[in-house]
């Protein structure tokens, strides 16, 4: 990638075609509104987002995106401000319901997304809600059966899948949940707890997770509908990254600790690594 930066969001279909945006970039604090376009070789910064922020949700393909949530400035305040990308430019359309951060996605485009989960900084913080967006606004759908933020999905808004994440009882989780376009149900766990992953997939029977912390790691784990199962690491562990793409063509980019932009990607079994320089 041109810039280091972890904590942001992405949208894309295969590991030939992504977005990335928002997030945070070293030396200090420094919240980002940068966008880069990946076409299968390299990354190009394309327009930024109109509002800079990290810990923020993002699906969609990479000409076709949706950007939710997450810390803004001053003071890293909650938000529930929604940006839509149409290829070549970000525009401001109806917020969240519900201000927060560290929200799950999963969804095809600008005008069909699922956002579950969360954190809203106060109270229970964990959050159960799940919203889905129509191309115009927010409606509340059926919640979560586990309440947590900094877990991952992927799928379409009737065939999604949320996996990982943390909650403050018990703290750190294999949960794993599908959505049928209806309601919640939980499937088999994970084989190993996590939150700050990455996941890429095309609904609730396939899908890839790699990565996250705590004990920052690699590891890779492939779900075929009924469970999951442990394949390749990735070449550098790492967490706060993004991952795009599907089971056997997937993408993963960004994170900390700070990996100096470098792109992986995943053909269904193996990992090419493959470095970009600044």
């Amino acid at each position: 990638m041109n810039r280091a930066k972890y904590a942001g969001a992405g949208a894309g279909v295969s590991n030939s075609s992504a977005l990335y945006f928002g997030g945070n970039y070293p030396p200090g604090d420094n919240l980002s509104a940068e966008t880069e376009l990946y076409d299968g070789t390299s990354w190009t910064e394309v327009a930024d987002l109109n509002t800079a922020r990290q810990n923020l949700a993002g699906d969609g393909i990479a000409t076709s995106a949706l950007a939710f949530g997450g810390f803004v400035p001053p003071g890293n305040t909650k938000t529930a401000i929604t940006e839509s990308w149409n290829g070549s430019g970000w525009t401001e359309v109806a917020d969240l319901n519900t201000s927060r951060v560290s929200i799950g996605s999963a969804g095809v485009s600008n005008t069909s997304i699922l956002a579950f989960g969360g954190d809203v900084g106060s109270g229970t913080r964990q959050q159960a809600l799940t919203e889905l967006w129509n191309g115009t606004s927010w409606t509340e759908v059926a919640d979560l059966n586990d309440a947590r933020f900094v877990m991952q999905g992927a799928g379409t808004v009737t065939s999604a899948i949320a996996c990982g994440g943390y909650n403050f009882s018990p703290n750190i989780t294999a949960n794993t949940e599908t959505w049928n376009g209806t309601a919640w149900t939980e499937v088999n766990n994970l084989n190993t707890a996590r939150y700050n992953h990455a996941v890429a997939g095309t609904d609730n029977t396939t899908a890839l997770a790699f990565g996250g912390t705590p004990a920052v790691t690699g590891k890779t784990e492939d779900w075929n509908g009924a469970s999951w199962s442990e394949v390749a690491d990735m070449n550098s562990a790492r967490q706060d990254h993004d991952g795009e793409g599907t089971a056997t063509s997937a993408l993963a980019f960004a994170g900390s600790p700070p990996v100096g932009g470098l792109t992986e990607e995943w053909n269904g079994s193996s990992i090419a690594t493959n470095v970009l320089t600044d």
